[in-house]
């Protein structure tokens, strides 16, 4: 049992630390307050998995999920910290509406969990799609270098880091298998840092400052603060966290057997939003299931969730050694950035496999996919674009997913549900492709 919660761990690890990564360098964070907030989304994702797996009252799908921070929640904080005139009240800022979001999807979840048919997969899978793609140009980023104003950022010896790092990745999936092929990124992570010790990119200071027990302390980086933009910024990921949940219970559900109904995905979204909203108290981010522990559970056939719950229990104790957590601090920015074009690469990979469902066949669809790409991804190609709009505004328009998530939703409602009649039998759900939508004659 004890292994194979650590596996779960190890299968997701990378995943979970990815983003307080990318929001504590876009805040220019120091290596003591980027190891706590990471150690911090570590606590908090054991939290969540307990709270899915074991379950209190109705709140739980009580299936072998594991849950931690969300990748769609990563270029809306980003866009909050842009925003944020005082850097040291970002933070606060993207907590404050972590945690209003958070309740509202709590409030809203037995009536989330009947309205799904309006998430088809050409909606989940654009929204997923986007989300690789919006993360990407950190991971090229982070290929060139910790700091774009220093002398060797973009250098051959940083962009060779990442490519040996990326090719250690790719080698591990190609020849190995088991667990060791899970693991592939956390190995290559590894190996890479170890590659980088000669090049003297790799700084163990983290490590020797960090303490070996720790509690990440309510409201470290303060107050939480409520502001309508960011709010509404973070409500549209949780919605679509919401969906990816809900996607992620119904496939889970057909493989342990369980099939997943009504009321056990509303108790399994109860659980993702009451974690994300008391994420931030310990100073963690909007959490969500992780989709590649689906593949895990399908792969080893051990479907138990108080597997899952111990892997929980490993989450928790890492986010209180800060030590542990401090690892992630050495492994040098170049190395990340090979293995985050993976990482990253994987989701919007993710997010093609979805729309393969989708009925790219039919016109609408295509059309819906077409243009919400588009939108979503002008802030990436065209950053400047919304530079005439209110600061309150860009912090929603800035974020492809975001934007790209509303268009995606309002276009499947005028090209599939207005004016076409439809029963309960013509309801599609998350995992179909809805192929069947017929207009009126």
């Amino acid at each position: 049992m004890a292994t194979s919660g650590l596996q779960h761990v190890a299968a997701m690890y990378a995943g979970v630390v990815a983003p307080p990564l990318i929001v504590g360098a876009a805040i220019g964070l120091s290596g003591t307050d980027l190891t706590f907030l990471t150690g911090a989304c570590l606590f908090t994702a054991g939290l969540a998995t307990f709270l899915q797996t074991l379950g209190i009252w109705k709140i739980g799908a009580r299936l072998p999920f594991v849950n931690g921070v969300t990748f769609a929640g990563v270029a809306p904080m980003t866009a909050i910290v842009a925003s944020a005139e005082d850097k040291s009240d970002a933070l606060p800022m993207i907590f404050g509406a972590v945690i209003v979001a958070g309740l509202l999807g709590f409030l809203a979840a037995p009536v989330f969990c009947k309205a799904v048919r309006y998430f088809p997969p050409v909606v989940t899978g654009t929204v997923i799609t986007l989300i690789g793609v919006s993360l990407l140009p950190v991971a090229f980023n982070w290929a060139q270098g910790p700091n774009p104003a220093a002398q060797d950022y973009g250098s051959a010896t940083n962009l060779t880091l990442a490519g040996v790092t990326l090719l250690l990745v790719l080698l591990l999936r190609r020849f190995t298998r088991g667990f060791v092929k899970q693991v592939a990124v956390l190995f290559g992570l590894i190996a890479g840092t170890l590659i980088a010790i000669p090049f003297g990119v790799t700084d163990f200071a983290p490590v020797t400052k960090a303490a070996v027990v720790g509690f990440p302390t309510p409201f470290h980086f303060g107050a939480p603060q409520f502001h309508i933009a960011a709010i509404l910024s973070m409500c549209v990921v949780m919605v679509v966290s919401m969906t990816e949940s809900t996607a992620d219970m119904l496939a889970l559900g057909e493989i342990v057997e369980r099939p997943a109904d009504e009321r056990t995905i509303a108790a399994g979204l109860r659980a993702d939003t009451l974690g994300s909203a008391l994420s931030p108290v310990f100073n963690g981010f909007m959490c969500s299931a992780f989709a590649q522990n689906i593949g895990l559970v399908a792969m080893t056939r051990i479907r138990s969730r108080f597997v899952v719950a111990v892997g929980g229990g490993f989450l928790v104790l890492m986010g209180l050694c800060p030590m542990a957590a401090s690892l992630i601090a050495v492994v040098p920015r170049p190395v990340l950035g090979g293995a985050g074009v993976v990482l990253f690469g994987s989701v919007a990979a993710s997010g093609i496999q979805t729309l393969v469902r989708a009925g790219l066949e039919r016109d609408n669809n295509v059309l819906i996919v077409a243009v919400s790409l588009a939108v979503g991804i002008i802030p990436i190609t065209a950053p400047d674009f919304y530079h005439a709009f209110p600061d309150t505004a860009k912090i929603v328009l800035d974020s492809g997913i975001s934007t790209g998530c509303v268009t995606a939703v309002l276009l499947n409602l005028v090209f599939n549900h207005l004016g076409r009649s439809r029963d309960a039998s013509d309801v599609t759900h998350p995992m179909e492709s809805g192929e069947e939508l017929a207009p009126v004659h």
